[in-house]
This record gives C-alpha cells, structure tokens and sequence, in this order.
C-alpha cells in the first residue's frame, strides 16, 4: 500500500533512486544537490540496496565513470546541479551520443559568475540541445513520479537517450511536503531489469565504444539520436499510460490549468506554475478567462501539445527564470515561438523572472495577467520581453 511522508524534494528522489536500485551511482557534491546523494549514501551504508556507490574527484568525473558503467551494461545513475553539470559537458555530449540510458536529477540552480546557489533554470536550458530528454517538475511528488518513469523512457529500445529529470533547486530540493510513496515492489516491477542489447561486458558478442567517427558516418549517427528522439513521445506516452493504470496518477507533457475557454494563457516551467495557479483561478473569479500550461516535458519540444491547448487564446504570455542571453528573448519564449511558426496569430510576449533565487510575487504575477488583458484587447505588444522585478 502507499505511504504519506513528509520528504524534501531531495529525499523524495533519493527515495526513488533506492526503489529502482541501479548497479552503479556515481556521487560528488555541490549544492543543493547535496543532500540527495547524502540521503542516497545512507540507503547504500545501511544496506538497503546493493547499488555501488562510487565517489569521484568532480562532476566530469561523476559523469564519466557514469557513462563506463552504462556502457559495459549497469543501470547508472548520478545528480548534479549548476556548474556541476557545465563541467559536465564533455561528457553530456558524449552520453546521448552514445545513446546511454542514464537518468540524471538535475537540482536546478544558477550558473556563475557571480557565485549564486540559488534556483534557477539556467543550467538545464545549457543541456537542451546536447540530446537528453528533459521532464520538469512542479513540487517534490512530481520528482519523485518523474524519476520512476524516466527509467523506462530512457531505456525504451526505441529512444536509448539519457533524460534529466529537473526539480528547483531550494524550493523544491529543500522544501517538505507530503509525498506518496508507492509500494517498493510495485515500483521494482513498473521499472523493471535492465536488459541491454549490447554492452562492453558481453564477450559473446564484443564491441567497440566511442570510436572515431569521420564525415562517411558521423551524420548518419547524429540523425539516428534525431530520430530516437522523435520516437520518444510515444515511449513518454506510453509510460505515462501505465504508470497511471498502477498508481493513479495522470501525467502528460503539458499540463493545462483551466485552459477551457481561456482567451488568455501563461506558459511556464518548474514550481512557480503552481503558485500561478492561485492567481489564474482569483481572475476567473472576476469573469477574466485566464489560464495556465504547464510544461512537464521540454525536450521533445511539445509541439502539437502546445499548439492544441493554445487554440483560442487572444494573447499568450511565456515566463523564462533563464535568459539565453541571445539579446531577443528567454529560451522556451524562443522554442515557443518556434513551434507557433505559421500554425498559430496569437499575440506572445515574454517574462524572464527570478534568476539568482529571486521571489516572484503575487503582485507580479498579477501584472502579468493584466498586461496580457490589455493586449487581448488592442492586439498590440508594446514590449516584447521584459525583465520582471528586476531593479532598472
């Protein structure tokens, strides 16, 4: 049976790393992920599992020894955050290439200089076009749900690409909420064993990893990650399917929050879509058909999900808590604005928010949603982007 129990945003994932049991977590520190390779450590010493722990000098080495363990056949796994995973990157690259199903929580926190541990999404947008799979979450219970089914959708011999599962780092990471458990048997069966096609370790039938790959072939093993991760929205759908048939829990890849006869709409990532959630729901009150949609995955890029609960809307708001410093826009504004490329009129305007940690209030929530009134109305964007709370 399910169990309720107050859990950090760490602990939940943790939680659900010792329920799928991989061979092989690679570990090294950096806030605010610490606490979750903490929390995963204990599980390991107290012999709650037989996952071999494996300590590394730094995140390129987490990464690296990581990608060894996938590669000669383990179920791997690590975490990082922020510069952790820039440090990775060689190594990301390499993941997908290679077409390793590792799942890697990613406790999302802001990129130096200047230093800052606080939540935002800027190193997650440094990772979305490197060929992972992205799932965002919205508080620690949707973690801890991701994580069980990231498995599955890494491992699905049609996709075979690595995938991060994002949670904010502080506000969720640190945060305790009441969190359903779910029966450890019945999470070891949905995740089921690894059984690898090929791996290093196989000496039956032996081969080779990370060769040199020149002109004749390399853009032949890039269009086939393209096409794994075309495939993946049916793998994604189809955990979804079964994950809800043996919890209950219902998950998509945008989720809408009263999105029926909404004229206007915010598009978002992460926690501060349920805050908004409050303030969607105090102008529905005051007749103004306001909604929200919530993106759950953002890499496949949604983008027939989108466009569908889009129809209607007389004007669009996008909030970014990253900027892609491209000096036009935040980067899902961007891929927004992408997929509504000739399919859709509607008015788009764009709202970097919170870098660093920064609060979003209420009250700037609220200005949002009238600023989008008076552009459902006159049609007009008088400001494209704008940095909000930010000191001018």
């Amino acid at each position: 049976m399910p169990k309720i129990e107050a859990l950090t945003g760490n602990d939940a994932v943790a939680y659900a790393m010792k329920q799928i049991n991989p061979d092989v977590v690679a570990a090294y520190p950096i806030t605010p992920q610490t606490s979750l390779m903490e929390k995963f450590a204990e599980y390991v010493a107290d012999g709650e599992i037989d996952t071999e722990l494996v300590l590394v000098e730094s995140e390129h080495s987490a990464m690296s020894a990581t990608v060894g363990a996938s590669s000669a056949g383990a179920r791997a796994m690590t975490a990082t955050s922020s510069q952790g995973f820039a440090l990775m990157w060689e190594i990301v690259y390499i993941t997908s290439g290679l077409r390793l199903p590792i799942v890697m929580p990613l406790v999302n926190r802001a990129l130096s200089a200047p230093l800052n541990i606080h939540c935002d999404h800027s190193d997650a947008m440094g990772g979305r076009d490197s060929g992972w799979i992205q799932l965002w979450s919205e508080n620690a219970q949707e973690a801890y749900d991701n994580m069980i089914q990231a498995i599955r959708i890494a491992e699905d011999p049609d996709v075979l690409l690595p995938v991060l599962v994002n949670l904010d780092g502080f506000i969720i990471s640190h945060g305790v909420e009441n969190i359903t458990l779910y029966d450890d048997e019945k999470v070891k069966k949905f995740v089921g064993e690894y059984k690898p096609k090929h791996y290093l370790l196989d000496a039956k039938n032996p081969i080779t990893v990370g060769l040199l790959d020149l002109p004749d072939f390399y853009f032949e093993h890039r269009r086939q990650m393209a096409d794994a991760m075309e495939n993946s929205p049916k793998a994604i759908a189809k955990v979804a399917e079964e994950f809800k048939k043996e919890f209950g829990t219902p998950y998509g890849f945008v989720e809408p929050y009263k999105m029926d006869g909404a004229e206007i709409a915010i598009i978002g990532l992460g926690s501060t879509m349920g805050t908004l959630r409050l303030i969607i729901d105090e102008y529905r009150g005051k007749g103004i058909k306001a909604g929200a949609l919530k993106m759950r995955v953002f890499r496949p890029f949604p983008k027939d999900y989108l466009i569908r609960a889009m129809k209607g809307l007389k004007a669009c708001a996008v909030i970014d808590r990253s900027d892609s410093l491209n000096g036009i826009s935040g980067p899902l504004y961007t891929d927004v604005q992408s997929a509504l490329y000739r399919e859709s009129t509607v008015p788009v305007v764009n709202y970097i928010y919170g870098l660093g940690g920064r609060d979003v209030t209420l009250a700037e929530l609220r200005g949002i949603v009238e600023d989008l009134i008076r552009i459902s109305r006159s049609g007009k964007i008088e400001r494209p982007v704008t940095y909000l709370g930010v000191r001018e």
